[in-house]
């Protein structure tokens, strides 16, 4: 690659994207010692809205707007994001141009102090749980019934800081990746298996969101890629968008690759849990003697372009997500999804 002056990363200001940005251009710079990466950090509208519930404002792109419109004025080169903070659909013109290596993609409780040594089992009824997701409070409400659940906002410090100083909240669940990567895996008090809590589409990823017609930029961050998390998220993003899933309505996934097979689990709930769907299935993710498609093939799948994976195993990847959705649809899911939207409007 030749040498180009300077290369812009685009990052959200929080401590938690800083720290996920720096990961990704210290990888990068390890490979491409000879490039120069800056990293800019911006604000976006998610960060700014803090009094109002995720599922009520609207749809995913709230926390990647601002730094998509920093990358079309060509202001920066790439943008560092979770995963899934990403639309299923991007705007035209932009891709992930990769995943890389995933982290732990469940759930994980923190309790207040005075807890600590509990599950959520053991804890007493009535005792408040903080989440924003209805994905997570959906799953959890039908499990343990003896719990109430209750909107948190916030970056990862301050919810902390809300569950510590304040006595509103018995615990609060947030994903072990991030937990992880600040460095407070400490904190973590108990992990939620997939059979407890189904984990949010793409969670524990980050990705890689460059424009869609930047060869240079697009085959430098593909270095990054990882073929099987980019496997189970293109099953898992293809699931949710099938079912046009979004912040407002609660889906939720399990992906494992074994054997050469790629196990989606997916399912959708009501806002309370006590109605719900959930099935498994899985499809063959290798095949022998493949090409990979060179750089210049610019197919996209649910908005990656996975330079360097074979282009079967992406197709196999998709389709099984697409098809779990449609089991899922054939058995009511749209009837719950809509209910459950409705009555996140109206709350």
């Amino acid at each position: 690659m030749e040498r180009r002056n300077v290369i812009r990363v685009g990052t959200r200001k929080s401590q938690l994207a800083r720290i996920q940005t720096d990961s990704v251009v210290e990888k990068l710079t390890n490979k491409f010692p000879q490039a120069d990466f800056e990293i800019v950090a911006m604000s976006t509208t998610g960060d700014k809205i803090l009094d109002t519930a995720l599922s009520k404002i609207g749809e995913k792109s709230l926390f990647t707007k601002e730094l998509e419109n920093a990358l079309e004025r060509n202001e920066v080169d790439l943008v560092v994001h979770s995963l899934k903070d990403l639309p299923t659909s991007l705007p035209p013109g932009f891709t992930i141009g990769a995943v890389c290596k995933r982290e732990s993609p469940y759930d994980a409780v923190v309790f207040h102090p005075k807890n600590v040594g509990n599950t959520l089992e053991s804890l007493p009824t009535n005792s408040t749980i903080g989440t924003s997701s209805l994905r997570r409070a959906a799953q959890l409400k039908k499990r343990y019934p003896h719990l109430q659940f209750k909107d948190i906002r916030g970056n990862l410090n301050t919810r902390l800081k809300k569950l510590d100083e304040q006595n509103d909240f018995s615990a609060i669940i947030l994903a072990a990746a991030g937990l992880r990567r600040m460095g407070w895996e400490n904190r973590i008090d108990q992990i939620l298996s997939p059979e407890q809590c189904l984990y949010a589409v793409g969670q524990g990823a980050l990705a890689i969101e460059v424009r869609a017609k930047d060869q240079d930029i697009l085959s430098m961050v593909s270095a990054l890629q990882d073929p099987h998390t980019v496997l189970r998220c293109v099953a898992e993003r293809a699931f949710m968008k099938r079912l046009e899933g979004g912040c407002s309505v609660p889906v939720a996934v399990s992906t494992k690759i074994e054997d050469s097979q790629l196990y989606l689990t997916g399912a959708v709930y009501s806002l309370d849990g006590s109605d719900s769907l959930k099935e498994t299935m899985q499809t063959n993710v290798v095949f022998p003697n493949e090409e990979v498609d060179g750089p210049n093939d610019d197919g996209q799948h649910v908005g990656i372009t996975a330079l360097g994976v074979p282009r079967r195993a992406l197709d196999s990847a998709e389709h099984l997500g697409i098809e779990l959705a449609d089991l899922l649809l054939s058995k009511g899911a749209k009837e719950i999804l809509t209910v459950a939207r409705q009555l996140n409007d109206a709350r």
